[in-house]
């Protein structure tokens, strides 16, 4: 894995699609959130959609590499700008949330996200539970 830091757009993006590989299973439902989340978010205004599918399989492949979860996180936690923690650990929650239902293996992902991006313990409390409100169904 190269040793260059990737910009913030790739990070977070990259963020998501850990969390959706968490599992082992990228459904459809994540995918098209992955999607929304790029279309519609303020911090993606001025990024370029078409990068999106390259990001996501560049990211899988180094996840596929030995010791591609620990090397992934740490270019993660190395190319996010520190005000962006609270952001990406909101996408990651939503995209551990589209399938309505989380998986152990994304709530560990969750717990290492929140201690790899220093996250205050309320303050990610307070995002998880957003996220929950807003995945809440009938």
């Amino acid at each position: 894995m190269s040793d260059d830091l990737l910009n913030p757009h790739s990070a977070l993006i990259y963020i998501m699609v850990l969390m959706s590989a968490a599992d082992n299973n990228m459904t459809d439902r994540e995918l098209q959130r992955i999607g929304e989340q790029v279309r519609n978010l303020p911090v993606f205004l001025d990024f370029n959609e078409e990068e999106l599918v390259p990001l996501a399989q560049d990211c899988a492949a180094r996840l596929g590499e030995p010791g591609g979860l620990d090397q992934v996180m740490d270019l993660i936690v190395a190319s996010l700008p520190a005000r962006l923690s609270e952001t990406a650990y909101a996408m990651a929650c939503e995209i551990a949330a589209a399938d309505l239902h989380v998986e152990q293996e994304e709530l560990r992902l969750l717990q290492q996200l929140r201690e790899n991006l220093d996250l205050d313990r309320l303050i990610a409390a307070a995002i998880e539970r957003g996220v929950r409100a807003r995945h809440t169904t009938l």
